[in-house]
């Protein structure tokens, strides 16, 4: 069953476990790529681990550039595949390469000046900065095939091909698995370069996931009198990815700011967090990637009850699998942190951390769908507005009011932060039903 069949006419449950699996499968071990790279790097020294954490936002912020604006063509060729155009979304396809490569080089040598000082903004320590320049310029830098990858990847999940794409990830992790131990601490051949091998063993993994989707994935160009046009629809769409995925760098920054002002442990426990995260939003990682082109297909094609149904079901698996996440952040948070670090007061520290932010999980699901159910029917504004919300009006403030209570309290901006900005997304979604209700009524009585 090709694309436009499978999105138009399979049941929805069927739909998301036919695309799920292999974009699970690649996140998952996106994830463990993630929790490996922090678990050598946390065994070869404690400065490094909070360099790690330190240079997050940054590399969150290369990936919203990266994936967003690979969201908005995903989106933009779904819609276009939905009425018929597939040459139309070829060309848009073809415009990908030549906007991530004019992404990368922006990013590079941005980043290339500012590490410095974004080192010394966000530490005191002299060894801390030391790592925070020398990982941050190398994963920052060399982060072509990130850029690649990104716009390849989602060229060919607007087609319903996940499978590609999984094995991509997959020799991507698994490149930086292997190559992590080897760098960091040195064996044969290979030298003992520590920090700077963990991010070498970065870049590789990408370079080799890009090499692997080039060939589905890469579009040749179309003729440039189109580009302002076609570039100006990728990024109506995928702004609200960009702002949402760089959103999560600004906070995210300004939360480390906010514990820097107790500890560099506390900052630690922060990226401690995120690393795990990773591997528990596996189910609503893949729930945000499926959706939107089945989505953006159906309600091109004016077909509102797949895509209301489209969203409950998502919500529903995204839940289900979510609270195991919530059992495992309440009940042994110690562990999971002495996974990576020995050091008493990170450990302290982030099992307060981990339990209160484990039951924001369920909360969660649907503040992140939301905004991609809004991105998928073109509605930017309000998919944009619900992570301005989320991450602008809610994480920083209430972090920053939460910490003037203690260190303790600080945990609570999370579940407070979802459950408003789910509540947000619902008065949203209702109204958005209520505006197709009418617009029906409307063409109904002029039919007449």
């Amino acid at each position: 069953m090709d694309s436009t069949e499978l999105f138009k006419s399979e049941k929805i449950s069927k739909i998301l476990f036919k695309l799920a699996p292999p974009v699970m499968l690649a996140q998952l071990i996106q994830a463990l790529y993630n929790i490996v790279d922090s678990l050598f790097v946390g065994r070869f020294s404690d400065s490094g681990l909070t360099a790690l954490s330190i240079v997050y936002p940054l590399q969150l912020l290369m990936i919203a550039m990266a994936v967003g604006t690979g969201v908005g063509i995903n989106t933009v060729m779904a819609a276009r595949l939905g009425v018929g155009e597939k040459k139309t979304a070829d060309e848009y396809a073809g415009v990908g390469t030549p906007l991530a490569f004019a992404l990368w080089v922006i990013f590079a040598v941005v980043c290339w000046f500012i590490m410095p000082a974004y080192a010394r903004m966000s530490t005191d320590s002299p060894e801390v900065i030391k790592d925070v320049i020398t990982y941050g310029r190398i994963v920052c830098v060399f982060s072509f095939g990130l850029f690649f990858e990104s716009i390849w990847t989602k060229v060919l999940q607007s087609k319903g091909n996940m499978n590609i794409p999984m094995y991509a990830q997959i020799a991507g992790a698994v490149t930086n698995i292997i190559l992590d131990p080897l760098l960091i601490f040195g064996a044969g051949l290979f030298p003992r370069l520590g920090i700077a091998g963990a991010a070498i063993s970065t870049v590789a993994g990408q370079i080799v996931a890009a090499v692997i989707v080039f060939k589905r994935g890469f579009y040749r160009s179309p003729a440039i009198h189109v580009y302002p046009r076609y570039i100006k629809n990728i990024f109506h769409l995928g702004i609200p990815n960009i702002l949402m995925q760089s959103a999560y760098t600004f906070y995210i920054l300004g939360l480390n700011l906010i514990l820097a002002t107790f500890s560099d442990d506390a900052v630690t426990a922060l990226g401690l967090y995120y690393k795990w995260q990773t591997f528990f939003f596996i189910p609503l990682g893949a729930m945000q990637t499926c959706i939107v082109p089945v989505i953006s297909f159906n309600y091109a094609a004016g077909n509102i009850h797949r895509c209301r149904k489209t969203l409950s079901t998502s919500v529903l698996f995204g839940m289900a699998l979510m609270f195991l996440g919530t059992l495992c952040f309440v009940i042994i948070p110690g562990p999971m942190l002495s996974v990576f670090t020995s050091n008493r007061a990170v450990i302290d520290i982030g099992t307060v951390g981990f339990r209160f932010v484990g039951i924001s999980f369920i909360p969660m699901v649907t503040s992140l769908i939301f905004p991609v159910f809004f991105q998928a029917v073109g509605q930017s504004f309000k998919s944009s507005m619900l992570t301005v919300v989320r991450t602008v009006f809610l994480f920083v403030p209430l972090g920053w009011m939460f910490s003037r209570l203690g260190l303790s309290w600080f945990w609570m901006t999370y579940p407070v932060t979802e459950i408003i900005t789910t509540t947000v997304g619902f008065l949203f979604y209702r109204h958005f039903l209520m505006n197709n209700c009418f617009s029906k009524l409307q063409a109904i009585e002029t039919g007449k």
